[in-house]
């Protein structure tokens, strides 16, 4: 088993005004957390021609030009008060999918690999054709579209353990069979979607699955869920990729989530989802940052959760 964390500086340059808590010091915190026990690959170009092309597989291309024309413009937001534009924000949303691809491709070519691509600005709820919630560009569905398209995928499940339902990867597989969207998440709360009757719709009928949590759950609420819901589930499913949307937001210091989850809580969430990617996946388990904003603690998160993957202490890994 080989774990790697991936990144690009460029996912940095995107900057909101003071105050807003999706901050450039959110991935600092995780980069300096993580580089303590692993080592960061950085690698990932932005600008590679296959990366537009990805994107392009996913979002509508009407809304990617409306994006990168606000951000030439200077404009100062994009569809809503949570989405502040700056110069480089189209530079560093494209880093994050960027670095989402390459970390994608490297889990692939062998079985037992565990990536987490370290990105930012975030992109669960990002939908085809807007922004929303501090994101830009859908980054998760793109990276399954991406193993649909380009690995020849049939069974691709996304599991979202953010705090915040991933409205925007719902929406992008509503009506398709070939991807399970899975979101546990408090609610009520933001963005208002992600209500159990949600389930899919037309050829993607059964292929959502939302498990609500009141505000106050803590480890051993989110422990049941996993153990009496999305395992059984992503069981019957059997994917052949299984892609994490990993919010840390659920935190019981997280300054906008309303959860109690612990340190050892992410750890156990690791754990789980380790044991079902062997089970189906060739021991292949991908992630991709999303939520929490708990500043300082955030690194430690991250570094739990993936201790709970490699079943003990991370070690340093080459680049």
């Amino acid at each position: 088993m080989e774990t790697r964390v991936f990144s690009h500086d460029a996912c940095l340059l995107h900057r909101a005004p003071a105050g807003y808590p999706e901050c450039p010091e959110r991935l600092s915190s995780v980069l300096e957390g993580l580089e303590r026990s692993i080592s960061v690959d950085r690698g990932a170009d932005p600008e590679e021609g296959r990366v537009d092309r990805a994107i392009l597989a996913l979002q509508d291309a009407d809304y990617v030009r409306r994006l990168r024309a606000a951000v030439e413009r200077g404009d100062g937001l994009i569809d809503s008060a949570d989405n502040p534009l700056g110069p480089e924000t189209w530079r560093a949303a494209k880093a994050a999918v960027a670095v989402a691809l390459r970390s994608l491709d490297w889990t692939m070519e062998r079985a037992g690999r565990r990536a987490f691509a370290a990105v930012r600005p975030p992109g669960h709820h990002a939908g085809r054709d807007y922004a929303m919630g501090f994101c830009y560009l859908s980054n998760i569905a793109i990276a399954a579209q991406h193993l649909l398209d380009g690995h020849g995928l049939s069974r691709v499940a996304i599991l979202d353990f953010d705090v915040h339902h991933g409205n925007g990867t719902q929406d992008a597989f509503y009506d398709r069979g070939e991807v399970f969207f899975l979101s546990v998440h408090q609610h009520p709360f933001y963005p208002g979607t992600g209500l159990v009757t949600e389930r899919g719709q037309g050829e993607g009928a059964g292929a959502t699955l939302n498990v609500n949590l009141p505000a106050g759950s803590g480890d051993d609420d989110y422990a049941e869920v996993f153990a009496k819901t999305l395992e059984p589930a992503l069981d019957d499913f059997r994917p052949q990729a299984l892609l994490i949307s990993a919010g840390f937001d659920a935190w019981v210091g997280d300054p906008l989530g309303g959860m109690r989850v612990t340190e050892a809580g992410f750890e156990d969430w690791g754990r789980r989802l380790s044991a079902v990617a062997d089970r189906h996946c060739d021991g292949r388990l991908w992630s991709i940052q999303e939520g929490g904003y708990d500043v300082p603690r955030l690194g430690d998160l991250v570094v739990a959760y993936l201790r709970g993957q490699s079943g003990s202490e991370l070690g340093k890994a080459g680049r």
